[in-house]
């Protein structure tokens, strides 16, 4: 559940003000990890708010092509979809964001849009610090959903995705996604996000952090190091990264990732197995531009023996 934009993608490098020309895709952490699953073969809903506009329509469209299902996604009739701008980095640094989100239709999103009963179909809920960021509503939305689902019994996994500008400061962020994850079973920061969030310094206080605080599994992402995990039965290791030859585009490679665990998990497989499915799937998204164009099909996950 959460926002998606559009996205103007920048077709050469440079400050955003200079470029004049770019390309159209969506943009969304929420609808990134939706994709990536459905493409795995997984049924997904996806709950948001679009604006009546071409933006709107065409975020819908591009989504349920993917196969996701947007029958909880509303239209707002007086508020506008939001879209964002980025630019095309040319040494594998991030490259340069300007939203144009404020007052969107998905800020509006609050406990009011989540439908309970199409909620528990689930088996599984993903959420992201972003959502909680929108809006005071649309925080107290994947409070609300978090506890709704894991009380029935449902699976929760939790991603930071820390996106300081949407904040009013430090704290409040800080403050409200250590409130989310205390409802998650699945913890999934970056190593930077870790540090902010708990003042820890390392992999496996970060992760023991979070498991003192109720989570059943925390996996610690490091860029090219890979990846730790940490379960509450004990469980832990280091799963090394892929080698990415080149690196094109940073944005939806934490996503990506995220697609790797929890698809791995609701198939059964071991922590060691989802590290190492999510870091292959993390590489693809690194080497290519747009935040969803490197999530793999089935078939290509199958053909690294990754399944």
């Amino acid at each position: 559940m959460g926002e998606t934009m559009a996205l103007l993608v920048a077709q050469e490098p440079g400050p955003l003000a200079e470029v004049h020309s770019f390309s159209k895709r969506i943009a969304g952490a929420d609808t990134n990890v939706a994709i990536g699953l459905a493409r795995l073969g997984f049924k997904v809903g996806w709950v948001s708010r679009l604006g009546s506009d071409s933006f709107g329509s065409y975020v819908r469209k591009t989504v349920e092509a993917e196969g996701v299902d947007t029958s909880q996604v509303e239209t707002d009739p007086q508020r506008s979809t939001g879209f964002m701008l980025k630019s095309r980095s040319v040494d594998g640094s991030d490259p340069s964001i300007e939203y144009y989100r404020r007052g969107s239709a998905a800020s509006q999103l609050s406990v009011a849009h989540l439908n309970t009963d199409y909620a528990l179909r689930a088996r599984h809920v993903h959420t992201t610090g972003i959502t909680p960021a929108l809006s005071p509503a649309a925080r107290e939305l994947v409070a609300h959903a978090m506890q709704t689902l894991r009380t029935a019994g449902r699976s929760v996994s939790f991603d930071p995705n820390l996106r300081p500008s949407l904040w009013p400061d430090t704290a409040t962020m800080r403050n409200t996604l250590n409130d989310l994850a205390r409802h998650a079973d699945w913890v999934l920061p970056g190593i930077e996000e870790g540090k902010l969030l708990t003042g820890q310094s390392t992999p496996a206080d970060i992760a023991a952090w979070y498991l003192d605080r109720g989570a059943k599994a925390v996996v610690i992402k490091q860029g090219a190091k890979g990846a730790y995990f940490h379960t509450a039965s004990g469980e832990q290791g280091q799963v090394p990264g892929v080698p990415v030859p080149v690196v094109v585009d940073t944005v939806g490679a934490g996503d990506a990732f995220a697609v790797g665990i929890i698809s791995a998990q609701l198939e059964g497989l071991g922590w060691p197995q989802a590290l190492r499915r999510a870091n292959w799937i993390a590489s693809r998204a690194l080497q290519v531009v747009g935040d969803m164009e490197g999530l793999p099909t089935r078939a290509e996950l199958s053909a690294q023996n990754l399944e």
